[in-house]
């Protein structure tokens, strides 16, 4: 039996995705995500933040970095990997990173994050066909914007919300 690599992140981006080329002229968009945790210990309300690196390849890297802005909240799937490097030292270093699959948005960038999150989970399940990506002000979504999945499926009323 193989094993199991998945790493599923909601959180809000840090600054604004990068974009480079590689030699080879594949796009990677690299992004920087927080996701947060709070509770509350002795009467005081306490938070950590773990700061997480993704990188998306082709044409989701494209995308990423067309529409995504920092503090935009997404919804992320992908795998772990570890690299490995040599500092100027001569020190071997290891990096973990995530490697991107999938990319939701959750928040319109037209409104800067302020929509009650149901409107958000119900406009990222409305189902889409082609000449849908672009909808006018009146409806639920944003000109400009594209489809809140990425994986080449259309979202459906059926599919599980993961939050």
């Amino acid at each position: 039996m193989s094993g199991v690599n998945k790493v599923i992140l909601i959180g809000r981006l840090g600054a604004d995705p990068e974009l480079r080329s590689t030699p080879s002229g594949s796009q990677v968009c690299s992004l920087s995500i927080a996701t947060s945790e709070t509770w509350v210990k002795d009467g005081k309300r306490e938070e950590k933040t773990e700061w997480h690196r993704v990188s998306f390849w082709g044409k989701q890297a494209e995308i990423a970095h067309k529409y995504l802005k920092k503090g935009r909240m997404v919804y992320i799937e992908g795998k772990l990997q570890t690299r490995s490097w040599q500092d100027p030292q001569g020190q071997k270093r290891f990096s973990t990173d995530i490697m991107g699959n999938n990319l939701q948005f959750i928040e319109s960038a037209s409104n800067g994050g302020s929509r009650d999150s149901m409107d958000n989970m119900a406009a990222m399940n409305e189902p889409r066909g082609p000449d849908s990506y672009y909808q006018n002000q009146n409806s639920n979504h944003y000109e400009n914007q594209p489809p809140t999945n990425f994986q080449g499926n259309s979202p459906s009323m059926d599919e599980d919300i993961p939050f």
